[in-house]
């Protein structure tokens, strides 16, 4: 932690610690009273607090009770006014820890990590112990606004839509709908996030993204081009049951604190803990072993394990005989290219440090690993991610209670704005952009397939995946002819999304500075405000440029589910009323799609309520359309009311299992809940009735399918140049009448088993000629899974071979800008690529280039970044939260004493780091061996500072965030994944030079 001269965070910490103790000794003498409440778990702990301090314990004592509530277990406080606990999921990672608000007279007071939780059992990093912060922040965008004259001015609701409203049918009537890029967020629930990609598919477009492209979007494609789903196959309590634990490429301490709870507590039962990464880490300080790789070369690394791993016959044989296909692909390539000597070369690990992780690994099983984006964050992320697939398929870890590929999400609903939000190639549950899947839905919204179709500029762009959100600026700066779509991008709607968090800062500000429409939709006005107030290049500006920001409520102020990493979804009850004259993002969408002629489909399924006296459409409703429709990844069993019993009761669900104890009943609704996993982690299959628990750990064949179990998925045909790619006899999931592997379950598979009469009359219709992904009665998926014990999505091997991806087997080459020549000309990039979602890309050119221009002379150091405990995501909200911008008040660059002493600087003094792009920014010094000495490392939290010069005057007065620096993302260079078009931030160079 660095901290240097005080801000104003101090001060606003102190009035507003006042104003608490002020607030605490009118509750305590109120509250000492009344009653001693019922003793309840939560209590107990309270109580052995006495000794701590008397008055503190009194007061926590005294002011609880049990809450009125029918069936409601939560304490409220004593006194005056109504009072009520609101439990609500914390909005900061992907951990999912609960708390509970106390609210009295409609005022957030307090709030409590939910002790009952299994998640996080109580606990809170800084960032949830600050949330309340979030909904009652000072610093929070109050009104809409306009950019008049470089200031910004405030207008009134009607007249900001209605103006951006008539800008969006001009450029629509003007060059095509696909001329307006949607930015959604992974900040919003699940009902807003596919309410999103609904409202983007009746615009027209599928020119719309979210933060998941710049994470997971290689984990999703690697991992779900393995085995068939794209998520976290385990969860954070499972982890409990390890043996040994890899992390690679996260700094779960820091990132996702509440997770590491679970991980000390397998350390505690003998788990060994391996940490692998550029930078020792707070993670790595907890670990048995810390492995220091070069930046970019997990490949090299993992693949050297697996050498070792294959060379003494470790690997499970048996389970890579009857689940995995291509392996022996795989061991060819890693025999032959991966020896000690190459291994060392190329990541810089010595042959017995590697050995040793493999020995490990093969000692102690079953193993997981963890990654996060210091893996999925290159161009080539998603053969990392394969290869720590590949890694765990070989030692049979996956479908293993204690195994399994653990991957930490970024934002509290990344997993689920992935699931069913604005993705550019899929619709809700990944179902393709096809003809198929277009009408499915049509058929879930209750639309004309045609009329869809309609909203397209051409039959040809509805079924054309859109451009992502890592590459939106080349929509704009790109030449026209070079574009796959009619149009350059003229508009775009940063709806909940930061972009500092982007790469290619430099270029961002020219594009913004270009367009004719640029519209902010957040809590926060985020640095996209200040971005576009500050003056660019005058060759870039646009005259009749329009920028709007609206302000959104936060999750707080609204209701609906969230799904965490381990892809559990929990209901957050709303806490307060919107404040100010923000409105929810669905209210948002609603009136949009009102203006534009489409209100009345948008929303035909959903009943309205009234928040301030506007109609808002409700969040339960969405869920339930979402139940009917998304089945592929089983969203369909997770009803409101389930998950609403599941977080009034969450003591009945077991801290290492997640499921329920025997005779559980909610006494609110009477769901009995016995036998559900916690959160009903998807696949949670068939319809809520069907009571599907469901799935704790993806492709365990030791359960049954209705208990969670399962098997890989059918996904990729059943045979490949003449070998089977189906399981193998006698590999299927216990309980399942087809012993063998098996394709996906369709209409004429039912038949042909003899399994169609067991549909009732009413499901007949409706299945035939449908398969179990279409079938809107969920009558296949009922006879297959409960009656016969089979998994709808077939049974198959898993892919250690991804003969669709531009490396069948995963192969390591270096990034486009890097600081070693020679492995770049061994270890060469892709080749250009034209046309790849929408855009040209470079990889060769870019790179042959800087070796050309001997870039790693000028720039000699590997520019790396990551997360804070403090900060969250782009960091604009939690650096607007005096008690969080408190404990962090400078961006800092962290480099080697050796390069510290070869420079000059001192540690604590100003730095200047420069990149190829010309970039420069002005940053405090941390001297640390945190780094090696051909590595620097800086936050990406930070915006509000601009190569040296502060941002303040330009944010909206009032709405500026308490700490401001420079933005790592200002300097980022160009690179892609050569798959999804993630972004490059891991792995670049700079220079560093006193200031």
């Amino acid at each position: 932690m660095l901290l240097t001269k005080k801000t104003t965070a101090a001060n606003s910490v102190s009035r507003q610690g006042e104003r608490e103790s002020s607030a605490f000794i009118h509750s305590l003498r109120r509250g000492l009273s009344g009653a001693l409440p019922t003793m309840d778990r939560r209590a107990f702990l309270r109580r052995s607090g006495l000794g701590v301090g008397v008055g503190l314990a009194a007061g926590q004592l005294t002011l609880m009770r049990k809450a009125e509530a029918a069936g409601d277990a939560r304490p409220t406080a004593v006194g005056a006014g109504k009072v009520e606990i609101k439990r609500t999921v914390c909005s900061h990672c992907s951990v999912g820890c609960a708390s509970d608000a106390v609210v009295e007279n409609g005022v957030w007071v307090r709030q409590e990590p939910v002790f009952d939780s299994p998640i996080n059992l109580g606990a809170h990093c800084a960032k949830g112990a600050a949330l309340r912060e979030h909904g009652h922040g000072e610093y929070r965008l109050r009104y809409p606004m306009k950019l008049v004259d470089g200031k910004y001015q405030r207008i009134s609701w009607d007249t900001a839509l209605d103006e951006i409203t008539a800008r969006l049918k001009e450029l629509r009537q003007a060059s095509g709908p696909d001329s307006i890029y949607w930015i959604g967020s992974s900040k919003h629930s699940n009902e807003q996030s596919y309410l999103m990609r609904k409202f983007v598919s009746f615009w027209g477009s599928n020119n719309c993204d979210h933060q998941a492209r710049i994470c997971h979007s290689t984990t999703v494609a690697g991992v779900a081009n393995t085995w068939g789903y794209g998520a976290m196959t385990n969860s954070y309590n499972d982890m409990r049951g390890a043996k040994v634990a890899l992390y690679i490429g996260s700094n779960a301490a820091e990132a996702h604190p509440v997770s590491m709870l679970h991980m000390l507590h397998a350390k505690e039962h003998g788990c060994k803990m391996i940490v692998v990464d550029p930078r020792f880490t707070r993670t790595a300080a907890k670990a048995d072993e810390y492995v220091r790789i070069r930046s970019g070369s997990d490949i090299p690394f993992l693949f050297g394990v697996l050498h070792h791993i294959f060379k003494n016959g470790w690997e499970d044989k048996k389970y890579i005989n009857d689940r995995v296909f291509g392996m022996e692909k795989v061991r060819e390539d890693v025999l032959a290219k991966w020896t000690p000597d190459k291994v060392e070369e190329a990541c810089g690990v010595p042959e017995a440090q590697v050995l040793k992780v493999a020995t490990w690994l093969n000692e102690n099983r079953p193993g997981t690993i963890v990654w996060c984006m210091g893996q999925t964050q290159h161009t080539i992320g998603n053969a990392m991610v394969r290869a720590s697939c590949i890694l765990q398929l070989a030692l049979g870890n996956v479908g293993k209670s204690g195994g399994g590929t653990n991957i930490f999400r970024g934002h509290d609903n990344v997993q689920g704005a992935t699931d069913v939000g604005p993705n550019p190639d899929s619709l809700p549950g990944y179902y393709g952009i096809v003809d198929g899947s277009w009408k499915h839905f049509a058929s879930a919204w209750g639309v004309d397939y045609e009329w869809i179709k309609g909203r397209f500029a051409s039959p040809a762009m509805m079924t054309k995946p859109g451009i992502t959100v890592s590459r939106w600026i080349d929509g704009v700066l790109e030449k026209n002819e070079l574009i796959d779509q009619d149009s350059n991008l003229r508009g775009v709607f940063y709806w909940g999304h930061a972009p500092n968090s982007q790469t290619r800062g430099l270029e961002m500000k020219r594009a913004m500075d270009k367009l004719d429409l640029l519209v902010v939709v957040d809590p926060y006005p985020s640095a996209t405000a200040a971005m576009a107030a500050m003056p660019g290049r005058p060759e870039d500006q646009n005259p009749s440029r329009a920028v709007y920001l609206l302000p959104a409520c936060t999750q707080f102020e609204t209701s609906g589910s969230v799904t965490a990493s381990n892809r559990s979804l929990q209901w957050r009850e709303k806490v307060i009323e919107p404040l100010w004259e923000s409105r929810s993002d669905h209210m948002i969408m609603q009136q949009f799609a009102d203006r534009l002629g489409f209100g009345k489909e948008l929303s035909k399924n959903y009943k309205m309520q009234k928040v301030k006296g506007m109609d808002e459409p409700v969040p339960d409703d969405i869920l339930r359309e979402i139940n009917k429709c998304v089945w592929t990844i089983g969203y369909t069993g997770q009803s409101p009311e389930r998950l609403q019993a599941h977080m009034r009761n969450m003591g009945a669900f077991d801290v290492r299992t997640l499921k329920a104890k025997g005779g559980t009943k909610d006494k609110v609704n009477g769901y009995d809940m016995t036998g559900d996993y916690f959160g009903l982690p998807w696949p949670c299959f068939g319809t809520p009735e069907l009571k599907h628990p469901g799935s704790p750990n993806l492709y365990d064949t030791s359960k049954h399918v209705m208990d969670g179990g399962g098997n890989f998925r059918a996904n990729f045909g059943v045979e490949r140049d003449g070998k089977n790619l189906l399981a193998e006899d006698g590999s299927h999931s216990v309980g399942a009448d087809i012993t063998t592997g098996y394709p996906e379950l369709d209409h004429v598979l039912l038949k042909k088993l003899g399994w169609w009469d067991e549909l009732t009359e009413a499901e007949k219709p409706k299945a035939e000629g449908k398969n179990w992904k279409t079938d809107s009665s969920g009558g296949m998926i009922r006879v297959f899974m409960k009656n016969h014990g089979c998994h709808p999505f077939g049974n198959a091997k898993a892919r250690a071979l991804v003969w669709n991806f531009p490396d069948a087997i995963p192969q390591h080459r270096e990034p486009l800008y890097g600081n070693r020549p020679d492995l770049m000309a061994k270890y060469p990039t892709h080749d250009d690529k034209m046309a790849f979602w929408r855009l040209p890309t470079l990889y060769k050119t870019v790179q042959q280039k800087n070796i050309a221009d001997k870039v790693h002379e000028k720039f000699p150091y590997i520019m790396t970044s990551g997360r804070l405990v403090e900060y969250e995501g782009g960091g604009e909200e939690t650096r607007s939260n005096p008690w969080l911008a408190e404990l962090q008040q400078e961006m800092f660059i962290e480099i080697n004493p050796k390069v510290a002493a070869e420079k000059g600087i001192r540690n604590g003094e100003r730095a200047w780091v420069h990149t190829p792009t010309g970039a420069k920014l002005n940053v405090q010094a941390l001297v640390t061996e945190r780094v090696g000495p051909d590595t620097v490392f800086m936050p990406f939290h930070f915006s509000g500072r601009w190569q040296g010069v502060d941002m303040l005057g330009y944010y909206p007065a009032g709405a500026a965030p308490v700490v401001r620096g420079e933005a790592i993302n200002t300097a980022t260079t160009y690179g892609y994944d050569s798959v999804t078009m993630m972004q490059e931030t891991k792995t670049t160079v700079c220079n560093v030079e006193k200031a």
